[in-house]
């Protein structure tokens, strides 16, 4: 049974990934964290400064939901962040057995150093074309969920990516010629995948079906011709791409839920028709 205030790794793990997700705290030592990088998908690394007892009654003003602290293994650092955290009225948990239970139970870690833009409050910045479709929301979906859930996107007119990126520090992703896009025949959300460390059975499905809508290739996956017509769909309900990319985010929650929990279950009508009837 979990400790209290605390919370397992195969309980964390079914979050990540859905919008219930928790705010994910790295507050592993420096030492730690050289020695093992990566972190646990979606963790804030929180430097030493940051985990000062007034610096954490600060963070706690600007937070909107749970938190989860993550140590090493579960001891002190996390459990005593937490608690300062409560004291200030965030709903807060650290993970139990720390990251080495997250290894142990062989869940996933991600590279955050692929990140190489990051504005004054350590979040990540990413400026592409506007108008997006798909690959330009599903990507944005994918760093929000799993890699950075604070990242800043910005849209512009596709002569102006590169000296957006160069004038505010940010990454350019799915244009010709930059290191986030398409490699041969896999999209940028493919690549991201692949940078990250992100590789599940269910988000390789959702890549599947991500690229067979992005690049005209329907076969690819059933769901990829529905994909692409919700995707034109939202493109003309918005003239606003950030409210596009709020309500995508709202549709690739659902597919992924399906690809991860709901693909073996059918639907039929009706549904309550007592046993034997005709």
């Amino acid at each position: 049974m979990p400790a209290p205030d605390s919370i397992t790794a195969d309980k964390l793990a079914k979050l990540i990934g859905t919008p219930r997700c928790p705010i994910i705290l790295d507050v592993r030592a420096e030492a730690a964290r050289a020695s093992e990088p990566r972190l646990v998908p979606a963790a804030r690394p929180l430097a030493e400064a940051e985990i000062a007892h007034h610096a954490l009654e600060r963070l706690a003003a600007t937070m909107t939901g749970p938190v989860v602290a993550v140590c090493a293994e579960g001891h002190r650092r996390s459990q005593g962040v937490a608690a300062v955290l409560r004291s200030a009225g965030i709903s807060a948990e650290y993970l139990e057995g720390g990251q080495a239970a997250w290894l142990a139970a062989g869940l996933q870690l991600i590279d955050a150093r692929k990140i190489t833009a990051r504005d004054a409050e350590g979040r990540s910045v990413w400026v592409t074309r506007s108008r997006p479709k798909i690959d330009r929301i599903a990507c944005p979906w994918l760093i929000r969920r799993f890699v950075d859930p604070r990242a800043i996107f910005l849209y512009v007119a596709p002569a102006e990516v590169l000296g957006t990126a160069e004038l505010f520090g940010a990454m350019p992703y799915d244009i010709e010629d930059v290191f986030w896009s398409h490699r041969g025949e896999r999209c940028s959300f493919d690549t991201m995948i692949e940078e990250f460390g992100l590789s599940t059975p269910a988000l390789d499905r959702l890549a599947a079906i991500v690229r067979g809508a992005d690049t005209g290739r329907p076969e690819l996956a059933p769901e990829a011709a529905g994909l692409l017509a919700a995707s034109l769909g939202l493109s003309r309900m918005y003239s606003d791409d950030l409210e596009q990319l709020e309500a995508g985010m709202a549709l690739y929650d659902a597919i992924y839920r399906w690809a991860r929990d709901a693909t073996d279950e059918t639907h039929n009508w009706p549904t309550n028709r007592p046993a034997g009837a005709q």
